[in-house]
């Protein structure tokens, strides 16, 4: 079952619904203020298992980076010669965000010898449209994001015209095809681990 924070009390039914403690998968892009503060404030005492969520799951820049190859694939671009810009949400009161799309680029970026990786952020500098700017045509433009809010569908994309962008703009992260099947894993995982011996 899924919940989602947006809906008043759809997490609270979820819990209601759940048998024992349930596994909780964060579907975020980092380890901030949502996963720390709110999630676990509108837990409460209920007992569950909190899994780290998707964007610092240390195999998403791997799963991550067969779709890149296959967008420069099918492009027929050299990685050496093009540009990944990554995009992310950041935040202007801690810099988790930062540091945990930071640490996914450098990830990324051991697998993938892009000519250039730089990252642009919703709410702290670098400012994404200041990063999308300098980019060259051949450009991949990855939302670190685990789902196309406003930020993708507006901020991005507007700032990205602004621009005038002329590279691509792939989905977010977390609605690659694969993604479901990621997390299904994950939480078997966790759950083995949690299953007496």
């Amino acid at each position: 079952m899924s919940a989602t924070l947006a809906h008043p009390g759809a997490l609270e039914r979820a819990l209601t619904d759940a048998t024992g403690a349930p596994l909780i998968y964060p579907l975020f892009m980092t380890d901030g203020w949502f996963v720390r503060s709110a999630l676990p404030k509108r837990l409460g005492d209920a007992p569950v298992h909190m899994l780290s969520p998707l964007g610092v799951e240390p195999g998403l820049p791997r799963l991550v980076a067969e779709t890149l190859n296959a967008a420069l694939t099918e492009r027929g671009w050299d990685p050496a010669m093009s540009t990944l810009l990554v995009a992310s949400h950041g935040s202007g009161r801690s810099e988790k965000s930062k540091q945990a799309t930071e640490a996914f680029v450098q990830s990324l970026g051991s697998l993938i010898g892009f000519a250039g990786i730089p990252t642009g952020y919703v709410e702290q500098d670098p400012f994404f449209a200041g990063s999308a700017a300098g980019c060259p045509d051949q450009t991949l433009c990855l939302p670190f994001f685990a789902a196309y809010g406003g930020h993708v569908k507006e901020d991005i994309t507007e700032a990205l015209h602004e621009v005038d962008f002329k590279g691509v703009l792939l989905d977010p992260i977390g609605t690659f095809p694969m993604i479901p099947s990621f997390i299904a894993a994950s939480l078997s995982k966790a759950w083995q681990s949690l299953a007496p011996a």
